[in-house]
């Protein structure tokens, strides 16, 4: 994809409204926590927003994300069909974390869905995670979904890249390539060098 930046590549600027994207599991909520800190740009966990009780929808989801972009600073992840236009619209970097699927993001996604219901760790709203048994009868049961998925971040990227030629997309391809990026380019552009 042109016009895509690297682990190494400098930001053209300080960025103060941050997506994050990736498929389910890749570790967009923990990267965006960990950008947050470093560029002083709030992290709002954009689950959390939509997340109702009994994983329903919540309605106020979309005027929640039309105040959030508001904001002169953020981070959030870049999902849900719903907002991602008006995410990218406002935003000023996209980082796409783009891990191996098969040795980082799915290993990543099962271990923690696993330990979630397990642990039964209470998420947005007073959500668990269901049994384990509904990976073989919910089709849109996270495991699934991030196998599913997993292909479709390529093309929307090329969209928006065409779309929103001025916006920096970075893409982060290993473990390795996300340390590098944090310390490395992310940090300059936030201390100005």
């Amino acid at each position: 994809m042109p016009g895509v930046l690297g682990y190494a590549d400098p930001l053209p600027h300080r960025p103060r409204r941050i997506l994050v994207a990736g498929v389910s599991g890749s570790g967009k909520t923990t990267l965006a926590a960990r950008i947050a800190a470093i560029a002083d740009a709030p992290h709002t966990e954009i689950d959390g927003l939509h997340h109702g009780p009994h994983w329903t929808p919540r309605p106020e989801f979309r005027d929640d994300v039309t105040a959030l972009v508001q904001l002169p600073s953020w981070t959030t992840e870049w999902q849900y069909t719903a907002v991602r236009p008006l995410l990218s619209r406002h935003a000023d970097l996209l980082v796409w974390l783009d891990l191996p699927f098969a040795v980082v993001v799915l290993p990543r996604v099962v271990t923690r869905t696993l330990r979630r219901r397990l642990r039964r760790e209470v998420l947005w709203n007073g959500n668990v995670e269901p049994p384990l048994r509904t990976f073989f009868t919910d089709p849109g049961h996270i495991v699934r979904w991030a196998i599913g998925t997993r292909r479709a971040y390529a093309p929307l990227l090329t969209e928006l890249a065409d779309a929103r030629p001025d916006l920096p997309i970075v893409r982060l391809r290993t473990p390795r390539h996300v340390e590098a990026w944090l310390s490395g380019p992310l940090s300059r552009a936030v201390d100005g060098g």
